[in-house]
């Protein structure tokens, strides 16, 4: 992009005085008094974007006049202006998983500079960057006091290597923070502690300037902080390490989505209820690559809490981000969360002084809308896979015993009720029940618990766990009232449930232990696990051994209950096939029933002391109950005790050594931390985008393969490629820890491409996990198919159905597809930052036209591929595709190339977006 010089910038920057306090700052309304266009009925989410664009026009970099002009036009247009801009956010938020390959890029970027002539110090981050330590921590004790301290045990036993790792990269690299293990959650921590709403930083005449705090983040809930009015996305990890060394976020300006809220939750239901309406409304709506922005009478009875639950969810609703703007309810959070008054003073007068405020004449231009009346929101859980597949509370067992019969062919599961072992000299004999028809369904377990019966239905797992709720204090207070109602007539969790809580920030177990309800969640299974993702993201740790033999035996269909934002097959646990999303407090009573054949709004769900049905309204806290007890435990006190040393940590993280170097001294014998090819060899000009000839079909997927599909985070066996390479290097099972874990190494994580147990290749009838056909025909994995094709020179494609990696922003399903020789990956749909990672790294990002699709062409995984015209493409063009079936007929296609933007053509030219920063940072030596 060129640079166009021609806005009066002393007409647009302005001083704002507030109390003692003087700063400068862009000011929207002085951009229209300035002829540039009419900006008043922008919403507040696309201000901040222009606020960003007036802000760098100052200081000469790639924006233009015009730039700004345009979102004049997008109000004009009715909300639609999709012209290319340049955006710049403060800062980049990172969790470990992500962040240690992203660390590992850096430390290769600076190997690489050097080899290109250049200076080390030239890799370092320009804006400020914090990466939370909250993905490693696993649940092996649960249910007992020891279990916290023995999790975190464990935690630096299995991670050292990766921790000394993020210890050299705080140390080596400039503006770059490690918050430690045993924190908290980063989205929960940047909501409570890092995020401002407004910024302030001094500019390069030392001039101190006001303006919107806003971020980039390496997971894709860094939405979450939206709910405070801090204007935030997940972006992969290789589009962040572009944001922190300068380069700007390459965007089409958004279509913005306006969904009104009004009326007020009824007694009895949450903020999880509310989300989970919104997530199915926004799914059928189609908002992917869109900002949604909240507004309307409804907000002011929205607590910021249910707020940041619903901005959490925008991955979920398919959204860019889910924005509320600043008003009353962001002020009284900013304060109660600890922050400093003139801050707080700070974000009033900026939000009111520059349009940003929600006032009651708030009345923006939407490019669509939608409504809800928050009154008719009923409780209700989401699943059995997917966050969108909502389901009334009232029905939930009912829906269960559906789902069952699809996968089933028609049986249900009948067996509901504990049934104990009856049998003599310890040889169990299992009870017959009546009705019972489903054999194969019915597995029988004998444990340290006890001995029972499991089924289709049984749940093995329920966790409070997720920055998701365990943000929001009313939920996670009436979690605790269930608890504390539920231990008072004598009810405990069934003893099959692998039960756990794990909060987001130590402000949870502050406030809990204050009401006095962390001995009730105790009493009933709920200790402290852990401060960290866990459950979510799949760091559930193992089930009892004889309980995963049942399942496995028997091929149960094994539940979980989880207060997380995630439930995609083979995500929570290997062993788990149905996974639902509910409030922490539904969380404990799915724990005391264990099973989701029961509906659980109506049934009976356990018996008292004194042999009385309880039912659920039994145990159910008023709305009365729980705001007293928030009110008096969720303190300012709490916030500022808690993260008063947020980046101490503890002794374990002070004890943790490592080295003083400018560069990465890569250890060879590691098996967390590689260095990876990337830069390898790498010339200081680019080439052109090469085009596709006779590449092989890896992978034929459906609709909605997620990122956990195409790069798992969870466990792995030994019989995996992955488990080969890590047994190869005589590493035991028990350390082989987690995909997750281990993405600083990318042998383990090319090997884990594609290796979900539950994906499926439609090249193959019927079989489920990461396996193709190689060249030869035959079956095998996909890692040792790309590497025979690799071999032979042979280029790779895949093609996908809808939604083509949705989910979680990780660049690792990027990576992989890049690494095992993927050249284009051909799709009906993509999501956001999937498309945007794969154009990242290299690989073309094509879209089906016209209706065909992977059905409709009847592709089978027999055929190749060839795409000319790559080397002249332009963003968004149509272009044709051969593709030679098995039976050598020909048929051409038309597909859209998914290189968006012109820089995205310079990135894939480059064969990357690090490639193009790197060359870009070596001329400039």
């Amino acid at each position: 992009m060129t640079v166009t010089v021609g806005l009066d910038t002393a007409k647009t920057r302005k001083i704002l005085n507030v109390g003692d306090q003087s700063v400068a700052y862009y000011s929207i309304p002085a951009a229209q008094a300035a002829g540039l266009g009419d900006f008043s009925k922008l919403p507040a989410a696309l201000k901040v974007v222009l606020e960003n664009l007036l802000r760098f026009e100052d200081g000469g970099f790639s924006v233009s006049v015009d730039d700004i002009k345009a979102f004049s036009d997008w109000a004009k247009m009715g909300g639609k202006n999709p012209r290319e801009i340049a955006y710049r956010p403060a800062r980049v938020l990172m969790q470990d998983f992500t962040g240690v390959p992203a660390v590992v890029d850096l430390a290769a970027m600076r190997d690489g500079i050097k080899a290109l002539g250049g200076d080390a110090q030239q890799i370092n981050p320009l804006n400020p960057v914090d990466l939370v330590i909250d993905h490693s921590v696993m649940i092996d004790e649960f249910g007992n006091p020891r279990a916290f301290q023995m999790n975190v045990d464990r935690e630096y036993e299995r991670n050292m290597e990766r921790y000394q790792f993020l210890k050299w990269g705080q140390k080596a690299f400039q503006n770059f923070r490690v918050v430690p293990p045993g924190t908290g959650i980063c989205h929960q921590v940047n909501l409570e502690y890092l995020a401002q709403t407004v910024w302030t930083d001094t500019d390069q005449n030392g001039e101190m300037v006001a303006y919107p705090d806003t971020l980039v983040g390496t997971d894709s809930h860094t939405t979450m902080v939206n709910g405070l009015a801090v204007l935030g996305w997940g972006v992969g990890g290789i589009e962040a390490e572009a944001a922190m060394l300068g380069q700007p976020v390459s965007m089409l300006i958004p279509e913005v989505v306006g969904f009104e809220l009004t009326g007020a939750m009824t007694e009895g239901t949450t903020g999880t209820d509310l989300v989970l309406k919104v997530v199915e409304m926004l799914r059928q709506l189609g908002v992917v690559g869109k900002f949604v922005e909240f507004y309307g009478a409804g907000l002011d009875n929205l607590p910021l809490a249910d707020r940041a639950t619903i901005a959490n969810m925008a991955p979920e609703y398919g959204a860019t981000c889910g924005f509320f703007p600043i008003d009353n309810e962001t002020l009284r959070y900013l304060r109660n969360t600890g922050r400093d008054e003139d801050r707080i003073a700070l974000v009033e007068a900026y939000a009111k002084e520059n349009g940003f405020w929600r006032g009651a004449d708030y009345a923006p231009v939407y490019t669509e809308t939608l409504s809800l009346d928050m009154g008719t929101v009923v409780p209700a859980i989401s699943g059995p896979k997917r966050p969108q597949d909502h389901i009334n509370l009232d029905v939930a067992g009912k829906a269960f015993g559906d789902y069952v019969k699809g996968v089933r062919g028609g049986v249900t599961a009948t067996a509901k009720e504990e049934v104990r072992w009856e049998g003599e000299g310890g040889q169990p004999e299992p009870v017959n029940i009546p009705g019972d028809e489903g054999h194969h369904s019915r597995g029988y377990v004998k444990t340290a618990d006890g001995s029972y019966q499991l089924h289709d239905g049984s749940i093995v797992i329920a966790s409070i766990t997720s920055c998701t709720n365990t943000s929001n204090p009313y939920v996670m207070i009436g979690a605790g009232l269930v608890a504390r109602k539920a231990r008072a007539l004598g009810l405990n969790r069934k003893p099959w449930v692998k039960t756990s809580l794990a909060p987001g920030s130590q402000v949870v177990s502050e406030y809990l232990e204050a009401a006095g309800l962390q001995e009730d969640l105790d009493a009933i299974g709920f200790n402290l696990v852990g401060y960290g993702c866990t459950t979510c993201i799949g760091n559930s740790g193992p089930l009892d051994p004889a309980i995963s033999k049942a399942i496995n035996d028997y091929d149960l269909i094994a539940t979980s209950v989880l207060s997380g934002n995630r439930n995609f097959e083979g995500r929570i646990s290997p062993d788990v096939r149905a996974n639902y999303l509910a409030s922490p407090p539904l969380v404990v009573a799915y724990a005391l029933v264990g099973d989701m054949n029961v509906n659980i709004a109506t049934d009976v769900i356990g018996q008292d002391k004194d042999g009385n049905d309880v039912y659920l309204r039994d145990i159910w806290p008023t709305s009365a109950e729980i705001n007293a007890l928030v009110e008096r435990t969720v303190t300012r006190e709490a916030f500022i005790k808690k993260y008063a040393d947020v980046f101490k940590g503890d002794e374990k993280w002070q004890a943790v050594e490592t080295t003083d170097s400018e560069t990465y001294d890569w250890p060879a014998a590691s098996t967390y931390v590689q260095n990876p090819p990337y830069f390898r060899g790498m010339s200081k000009d680019a080439g052109t985008i090469q085009n596709v000839h006779d590449a092989k079909v890896l992978a034929v997927l459906g609709d909605m393969v997620t990122t956990d599909h195409i790069s798992p985070a969870g466990s792995f066996k030994d019989t995996t490629p992955a488990g080969q390479y890590l047994i190869a290097r005589q590493v035991p099972v028990r350390e082989f820890n987690s995909y997750g874990s281990r993405r600083g190494n990318h042998e383990v994580m090319m090997r884990g491409t594609f290796a979900n147990i539950r994906i499926k290749n439609e090249m193959l009838d019927g079989v489920e996990g990461g396996y193709t056909k190689g060249p030869d025909g035959a079956q095998t994995s996909i890692f040792d198919a790309a590497m025979a094709h690799q071999e032979n020179g042979t280029p790779l494609v895949i093609f996908a159905g809808e939604q083509y990696g949705a989910g979680s922003s990780r660049d690792w399903a990027a990576k992989g597809t890049a690494l095992l020789g993927v050249k284009a990956v051909i799709a009906e749909s993509f999501e956001r930052i999937h498309r945007s990672n794969l154009v990242g790294m290299g690989v073309v990002p094509f879209e089906f036209t016209g209706g065909e699709t992977r059905k409709t062409l009847g592709l089978t995984g027999g055929e190749t591929v060839t795409i000319t015209g790559l080397d002249a493409v332009k963003p968004l063009q149509d272009m044709v595709a051969q593709i030679r079936m098995a039976d050598g007929t020909v048929k051409e296609i038309t597909v859209k190339c998914r290189i968006d933007t012109a820089v995205e053509i310079e990135y894939i030219e480059n064969g990357g977006v690090l490639h193009y920063v790197l060359r870009n940072l070596a001329k400039a030596a």
